[in-house]
């Protein structure tokens, strides 16, 4: 957006606001007993609207791991959130303000959801240069309407401080390798360790001692021993490669079921067998010479072939194409390949889980995850376009397979 064009947008947003602000009537008014009232400011909720917000945030789900739960802090009674550690006040302010206030006038609304999304930005993994300088002329800005708003008490340093955040990360770097949470959650660890509360920090001394000595004490101990040093992680998918036995590389993935040691054993119709031969030709590095082979004997035939035919084509005939070229060149395959027992085709005989680790995630289904407290049965995968660009598809997790 150039100057011109920020210029206008806000003196919009300066015009939207003096139009909202005369038509609201906010000034002292008075009733039939003859006193005087003092109206609510338009960017409260009232009762209603603060139950809506209290049951959304009670009800809300998030990632395993991403944010605690929600819904503890959320006090129903007296309508209000508590308990709120800095890093779910963080979250709260990036994702949710834009949902939780929705319900306010959209002069009030639109300033908060633009500070929810600079904040947002400003602790985005990938940061431009470009795009941190723009964000320096936009806080003040925002700050700006934000002031329109609400009263002067609230500006204090603190909100003056977000001027200079687009600066310093531009000249640090991002924020992820400068914030407090590691610190925060290394004082917390460090206060447990008192015992003499008249001795604090010879007490803070002798435990850190002791944990540093046991620390490198563990290093002379067997690998098979269990200590701080090799503990499994906390979502740990299992990574075990056969050496001795080398396999597909679609097949020699990490991850583990969670559950039934066996899981659920079903049969799978003509549609889920097609679909899972392709995904496994699809996905596997050794068929992957075979595949471009398929795609260049289609472009060589047909010139104006776009991606989307290209993938149905692939889609529909491929698995056909791809078996009967591994039976007729044999001289090309050999005769202990892997390749000449995965065009028969999988078994119709499925095992599925509702529970699975893969990647360092937990992952499971919709139905696994209904009473649960957080939600991780979205997916997320990376495709290809009509135009080549790549695009992120989402999805629900039905069944692991």
């Amino acid at each position: 957006m150039d100057n011109n064009e920020r210029t206008k947008d806000n003196e919009k947003a300066k015009m939207d606001l003096k139009e909202y602000c005369r038509r609201s009537d906010l000034h002292l008014q008075q009733n039939a007993d003859g006193r005087w009232i003092k109206p609510k400011a338009k960017f409260t909720l009232n009762d209603d609207q603060k139950k809506d917000v209290c049951e959304w945030v009670h009800e809300l789900k998030m990632p395993d791991g991403y944010a605690s739960n929600f819904g503890k802090c959320v006090d129903k009674k007296h309508l209000k959130l508590f308990g709120m550690k800095s890093h779910d006040c963080h979250i709260f302010m990036q994702c949710l303000i834009p949902v939780a206030f929705s319900a306010l006038p959209k002069p009030i609304w639109k300033p908060l959801t633009e500070l929810s999304l600079f904040f947002k930005d400003l602790c985005s993994i990938v940061l431009k240069e470009d795009h941190l300088r723009q964000m320096e002329k936009n806080i003040p800005l925002i700050l700006c309407k934000l002031q329109r708003i609400f009263p002067p008490g609230l500006f204090d340093s603190m909100e003056h401080l977000m001027i200079h955040l687009p600066y310093e990360t531009r000249v640090c770097g991002p924020i992820q390798y400068r914030w407090m949470y590691p610190f925060e959650r290394f004082l917390n660890k460090i206060k447990k360790t008192i015992k003499n509360k008249s001795r604090v920090e010879g007490s803070i001394c002798q435990a850190y001692l002791a944990q540093e000595i046991s620390y490198f004490a563990f290093h002379d101990f067997e690998s098979h021993v269990l200590s701080s040093n090799n503990r499994v992680d906390r979502n740990d998918d299992l990574i075990k490669k056969n050496a001795t036995q080398p396999t597909l590389s679609v097949f020699n993935l990490s991850g583990r079921s969670y559950g039934k040691k066996k899981g659920n054993i079903r049969w799978l119709d003509d549609k889920e067998v097609v679909a899972a031969q392709l995904h496994v030709l699809i996905n596997c590095d050794e068929v992957k010479p075979f595949l471009n082979l398929y795609e260049k004997a289609w472009r060589d035939t047909y010139n104006d072939l776009t991606y989307d035919i290209i993938d149905k084509q692939i889609e529909a005939d491929f698995p056909r194409w791809f078996k009967e070229y591994v039976n007729s060149n044999p001289q090309e395959i050999s005769q202990d390949s892997y390749l000449q027992i995965l065009v028969m085709g999988p078994l119709r005989q499925a095992r599925s889980w509702s529970v699975y680790f893969a990647n360092g995630y937990k992952f499971h289904t919709a139905s696994c995850g209904e009473g649960k407290s957080t939600y991780n049965s979205g997916v997320c995968v990376s495709g290809t376009g009509q135009d080549g660009t790549i695009s992120e598809f989402y999805g629900v997790l039905k069944e692991i397979i």
